[in-house]
């Protein structure tokens, strides 16, 4: 059966979720392997955070990768789209096409057109309902609407939460590291999953703040105290599998006791983590005290803080960040008395449209920096490559060093997700930036042939205020923009690389059209995971005088980044800074977000700064709309 033959076979089972009926099949007519799923009710929203429902999706995911041969693993999923929660099914679904040998090359269809109900105001999908009454089989476009005004600051940002492409990157990442991932029943370890977990979300936290400053907003006050009043919020949206709205919060409210965990419970367990932290060792489920060291203290950490499979002891550590996700979720309604939904929080594929999410995942990545604080400052030792000096970086763009960005429109289309007659599609605006290229001069003086890896980060030179920012503090807005090899010749080098070539990004997401039709696929579909940040987002906004920002550009010495044991070819290498290599190692030795990991002593970048490293100043400046 080709790759093809199975993509149709697939595509089907992940059409109209919003639209099940309620019936399940009878109990007579299942399989017996799907006696341990159906618990979670239909119409609930499903969750990655509650450990119910994630033990739940656990168990139809191995279940369904446990079918002996290709069409019993779909026979069974087609029996499981009949019983279980929708959310749970395209969840566990999921993961078992990204996870199953035989479903290698097959790509997921966008969440975006699967749930469109989770990235789609509830006044615009209204609006597209009463349009498919109206006629059919015919095509139709609906404007989005607005979720907000300036009477609300935060609203200057909605154009980055609101995102569509970031919101599906988030729910992808935790698609391909689930938290319940257990590497002994599918014999593959996920290397430095820990690691990943804090390193795409202190991205996250960075980016978002470069484009705070971008809009005019002070950056982020993290969210640290268990009594804080928090911020409001409305996120209009309205799930249609329950048709309730994903509530709103008012402002001013704390978190409050949930059945399932207290406000003490997270307290004691920040205050554990932290103890581990300042001693520099964890204590596992036996007892024994194992070190934080150099090389899997901030693994060891991630799993512990995200509670997955691998914390080392979830009974002691808790589950901060997951239980966390739910208590901010459910501050309305903590013990469920009047039977609301739960807000945006609950949700990887929402979660990132509610300013409280950034500033929770600081207050998470302040904790990580607590260990970060622990380690040495990196030597010049450390940082330089001795005969390779960095002579010249320019960004190519329409003005040398000057990258315009831009809003423009784009579709999403409702039909695959939504029962309609029509094809409907909903006009929508997101940022976009300009093609550019990197070209970096290089002088190779060790008279050899050496294979450098090529690290390109981005920070903004200011702050709200206007005041140069120290390179202590910038060092946590740094975002990373690439990272590739390159071999160089002995004597002067040109190293070019597009942005589109990125290892952050997908530069192409498939629509269910495209999948459908077998077009605009990538080249080595093999190797296409749908996890990794938009290619739009890429750069920050920006202002419309021009923002300055340090483009950082570091080479460092192949042989000591390398990963000794890591094969040729990597799978799923389409955003490999922050989603890893599938099922392998991840293929640099080195700290992820090196060298600006650690803290810095240097105030200066000329007091850090290595002849294999290069800062130069670039401008971003944001065009407004573009037709």
């Amino acid at each position: 059966m080709t790759v093809k033959d199975k993509q149709s076979k697939i595509l089907p089972l992940f059409k109209n979720l919003t639209a099940l009926p309620p019936e399940t099949l009878p109990e007579a007519e299942r399989d017996q392997r799907l006696k341990g799923v159906g618990f979670l009710p239909r119409g609930r929203l499903f969750s990655c955070f509650h450990e119910d429902h994630l033990g739940e999706a656990q168990s139809l995911y191995e279940t369904l990768c446990e079918a002996k041969d290709f069409d019993d693993f779909i026979n069974l999923a087609k029996q499981a789209r009949e019983i279980v929660n929708e959310g749970l099914f395209a969840f566990a679904l999921s993961v078992t096409v990204l996870h199953r040998d035989d479903c290698q090359g097959v790509i997921l269809p966008p969440i975006q057109e699967v749930f469109p109900d989770k990235f789609i105001p509830a006044e615009t999908i209204n609006r597209a309902l009463k349009a498919d009454k109206e006629s059919t089989n015919e095509s139709k476009v609906i404007e989005i609407q607005k979720t907000g005004n300036i009477l609300d600051p935060e609203y200057n940002i909605a154009y980055f939460r609101e995102d569509i492409g970031i919101n599906a990157h988030h729910w992808h990442w935790h698609l391909v590291y689930p938290a319940t991932f257990r590497p002994d029943f599918f014999g593959k370890v996920k290397d430095r999953k820990g690691e990943l977990f804090y390193y795409m979300h202190q991205q996250m936290c960075a980016r978002y703040d470069c484009d705070r400053l971008s809009v005019g907003l002070q950056r982020m006050i993290p969210f640290q105290n268990f009594d804080d009043k928090l911020e409001g919020y409305s996120a209009h949206l309205t799930s249609l599998i329950s048709g309730l709205n994903y509530a709103s919060r008012p402002a001013g409210m704390t978190l409050r006791d949930i059945r399932e965990v207290d406000v003490q419970d997270m307290e004691r367990w920040r205050e554990r983590i932290l103890s581990a932290i300042h001693t520099g060792q964890v204590i596992d489920n036996h007892g024994q005290e194992v070190p934080l060291d150099l090389e899997r203290g901030l693994d060891i950490l991630g799993a512990i803080i995200e509670s997955s499979h691998e914390s080392l002891n979830k009974g002691y550590y808790g589950t901060l960040h997951n239980w966390g996700h739910v208590m901010i979720a459910k501050i309305h309604d903590h013990d469920g008395r009047f039977k609301e939904n739960p807000g945006v929080m609950d949700d990887t594929s929402t979660a990132l449209r509610d300013p409280i999410f950034y500033r929770y995942h600081r207050w998470m990545d302040n904790i990580f920096q607590e260990y970060k604080r622990r380690l040495p400052s990196y030597s010049p030792q450390d940082l330089s490559f001795p005969g390779i000096r960095i002579v010249n970086v320019t960004v190519n763009a329409k003005v040398p060093n000057l990258v315009h960005t831009y809003s423009k429109d784009d579709f999403l289309e409702l039909s695959n997700g939504i029962n309609l007659k029509n094809k409907i599609q909903v006009k929508y605006e997101h940022l976009d930036h300009e093609p550019f290229s990197y070209s970096i001069a290089v002088s190779n003086n060790t008279g050899a042939d050496k294979k450098t890896t090529v690290r390109i980060f981005l920070a903004p030179k200011y702050d709200e205020l206007g005041n140069r920012l120290v390179l202590e503090d910038q060092r946590r807005l740094y975002i990373e923009l690439d990272k590739f090899t390159h071999e160089l010749h002995p004597g002067r080098n040109t190293i070019t690389r597009r942005s589109l070539d990125s290892s952050v990004t997908l530069s192409h997401v498939p629509t269910f059209e495209e999948l459908e039709k077998g077009e605009g696929l990538p080249d080595r579909a093999s190797e296409y995971c749908s996890c990794g940040w938009p290619e739009h987002m890429l750069v920050p906004r920006g202002t419309p005088r021009g923002m300055v920002f340090h483009l950082f550009v570091m080479l460092t010495d192949y042989e000591e980044d390398k990963v000794t044991d890591a094969p040729a070819t990597v799978v799923c290498s389409d955003a490999v800074s922050y989603c890893g290599a599938k099922d392998q190692k991840y293929p640099d030795k080195r700290a992820m977000g090196y060298p600006f990991d650690r803290p810095i002593k240097a105030r200066t970048p000329s007091e850090f700064q290595t002849q294999n490293m290069s800062f130069t100043e670039v401008r971003v400046q944001y065009g407004g709309h573009k037709a």
